[in-house]
This record gives structure tokens, C-alpha cells and sequence, in this order.
């Protein structure tokens, strides 16, 4: 008989920011529940998805097991506005000369926890992976990337990208970025950055002078930071769509 599920703890590196209190209440089943998807090769796939639960959902797990065959490709756009806990995790295991390319954006104030949380297999030659990942919290909330990249001893010519930012809009925000590398090949590019800061004041004091109101200033510098995330959606209407809805957690908050 399999083993029962078990619930995940902090002592588990990919939980270790997540909302315990929500885990410890949850059902194991629903959990450690994966949605599963096959690319085929040499065709594409995608999800455009806005993670919105109202303020009064208490939580939220959503996880995605996806097979990227060769020559194939696999596009994740995905926004976290709502709910107390909201935690989106992919894993991807890419063959010969397939593509992964993930933008994320996490937005948020309150006590919110939202958090990515990804890994990318290169279990073959040739493929490549991007990963954008942009939070903006404020309050106490916390928006986490965790994303780790292992690369087979026999994916040669891998090439590998991760990069995330934060932006606090009060002192009291936090985010977190643990990205990690797994490499056994020699001939590969993987590389990562992560940087965590504030508005920019001198832009905000430029849009004042010339007759902006705060909240416009704000929502116009929070626009183009999350905007990094959307760069590589080639579909104009759903870019736009997964941009105002990361904008709509923004309203009321300057």
C-alpha cells in the first residue's frame, strides 16, 4: 500500500517561508495533490493564469509537474494577488533543445505570504530555461521566490537564467529570493541575480513636480517594475490582462 501523505514542515528547504499555520491546517491529499501536463515535441504550451482569492480565502497550494519534449516549449504567466497564503509551485524537466520560460509577479500588503516556488530539470542537451520573478509587498507581507535549476551530467550547452527583484513599499515588507543551482555538466551558462529595494524617491518627486498625484506616481513606477516579469508574452491582450490585475491589489494603497 503506498505511504500516507504527509504534510510539509520548515525543516523542508522549499517550505521554509510558507504559512505553517495554513499547511498544519490542510489536507495532506490536497497538499501534495500535482497537476501533471506532457508538451509534446516540438509544440507549445502555456498558462496565463491571475491567482486572486479574496481577502477572506484563507490559502491556497497549486502545483504543476510539466514535460517539456523535445524541441518543445512551455510558457507560465502567472500573478498572485489575493488570499492570507497563496503558493504557486512548477516543476519542469526539459528534453533535447526544449525551452521553459516563467514571468511572475507576487503583489500584496497586509500579512499576505505569497511565494514561486520552482524547479528546472535540464535533463537533456540544448535547453534552455528564463525565470522573472517580481514581487512588491507592503504592510508585513512577504512575496518568496525559491528556484532551483539541476542540470544532467550530459546536458551540455544548458542555458539558464533566473532573475528576480523586490520592491518594499514599507519597511515593514519583506521578500525573499533562494535561487540554487545544481550543475554536473561543464559546458553550460546558468546564471542568477536577486536585488530587494525601495521606490525610487527621485522619480517620485520628479512625477510630483510636474502634477502627478501620489497614487498615479506610485501605480506608473510599480507598472514598469512588474512589467519586467511580462516582457517575453508575446499576446498583447493577455499581458495587459495579467498586468492590471497584479494593478487592481495596488488601488487604495499609496
Amino acid at each position: 500500500m503506498p505511504e500516507a501523505a504527509t504534510l510539509p514542515t520548515r525543516r523542508d528547504e522549499a517550505w521554509r517561508y510558507a504559512d505553517m499555520d495554513f499547511i498544519a491546517q490542510s489536507d495532506p491529499a490536497v497538499i501534495n495533490h500535482w497537476r501533471v501536463l506532457d508538451v509534446p515535441a516540438g509544440e507549445t504550451r502555456f498558462e496565463y493564469t491571475a491567482h486572486d482569492a479574496g481577502a477572506d480565502s484563507p490559502g491556497m497550494v497549486d502545483r504543476l509537474r510539466v514535460h517539456v519534449g523535445k524541441g518543445g516549449r512551455f510558457e507560465a504567466f502567472k500573478v498572485i494577488t489575493g488570499g492570507k497564503y497563496a503558493r504557486v509551485e512548477l516543476e519542469v524537466t526539459l528534453d533535447e533543445g526544449a525551452h521553459f520560460e516563467f514571468g511572475g509577479v507576487t503583489i500584496g500588503g497586509g500579512e499576505k505570504v505569497q511565494e514561486f516556488v520552482t524547479t528546472t530539470v535540464h535533463a537533456q542537451p540544448g535547453a534552455t530555461s528564463n525565470q522573472t520573478v517580481r514581487a512588491v509587498q507592503w504592510g508585513t507581507a512577504t512575496g518568496n521566490f525559491l528556484g532551483e535549476v539541476k542540470v544532467a551530467r550530459h546536458a551540455q550547452k544548458t542555458d539558464a537564467a533566473q532573475s528576480f527583484k523586490g520592491l518594499l513599499l514599507e519597511a515593514g515588507a519583506s521578500a525573499n529570493a533562494v535561487p540554487q543551482l545544481e550543475i554536473f555538466a561543464d559546458d553550460v551558462k546558468c546564471a542568477h541575480g536577486a536585488t530587494v529595494g525601495e521606490l525610487d524617491e527621485a522619480a517620485r518627486y520628479y512625477m510630483a513636480a510636474r502634477g502627478l498625484s501620489p497614487e498615479l506616481a506610485q501605480k506608473l513606477l510599480v507598472q514598469a517594475f512588474i512589467g519586467d516579469a511580462f516582457v517575453a508574452l508575446d499576446d498583447e491582450a493577455t499581458r495587459e490582462r495579467l498586468l492590471e490585475k497584479a494593478l487592481e491589489a495596488l488601488e487604495g494603497r499609496v
